[in-house]
């Protein structure tokens, strides 16, 4: 479907409920980039500030500037696994920042997190699909309908970036379903 410049109605609630999905999505995989890396407490400080912000907190410069940390942390691994992880944790602070406008590329904003961390799975575990295919059933079952609700307001996800690409295609494809 071609994005729109449509306006979507997103409540700050409705955020805090999708940033606390995709928090819990990028904790459950910190321990890959802990184990790697484990003086960098980057990907970790941009959980936390998910965390806060899904818990009544503001959405802040604090918040913008925990996920640029997460995200150079993750450019900075050498480790996929890891590197997959800190994007998770990363793309958590992102969903705090959904747009509200119907376009495709912010679905990325809801399940990238979970795409992420099912990468990262997926990298530790040799590069097994199964692992990933876990992650994703886990991340399936933990959306509230409320995440649901908000993800079916947007057009479908769009094609292109590569596996983790296919992976927001394969959890917005489940969600829907649900």
């Amino acid at each position: 479907m071609a994005d729109t410049p449509d306006a979507i109605a997103l409540t700050l609630d409705e955020l805090r409920e999708v940033t606390a999905f995709a928090t819990r999505c990028a904790e459950s995989v910190l321990p890959l980039y802990e184990r790697a890396l484990p003086g960098d407490r980057r990907p970790r400080e941009a959980v936390d500030a998910a965390k806060e912000f899904a818990s009544g907190g503001e959405r802040s410069k604090a918040l913008r500037t925990a996920a640029w940390g997460a995200y150079r942390a993750a450019l900075d691994a050498s480790d996929p696994a890891a590197s997959n992880a800190a994007h998770a944790a990363s793309a958590a602070c992102g969903a705090a920042f959904l747009h509200p406008l119907a376009k495709a590329t912010q679905v990325k904003h809801v399940v990238g997190s979970a795409a992420f961390a099912a990468r990262a799975v997926e990298f530790d575990a040799d590069g097994l699909p199964s692992a990933a295919d876990r992650v994703v059933a886990t991340a399936v079952a933990d959306a509230s309908p409320v995440v649901v609700a908000v993800l079916r307001r947007y057009p479908d996800a769009p094609g292109g970036g590569g596996r983790v690409g296919e992976l927001v295609r394969i959890l917005d494809t489940a969600l829907r379903a649900r």
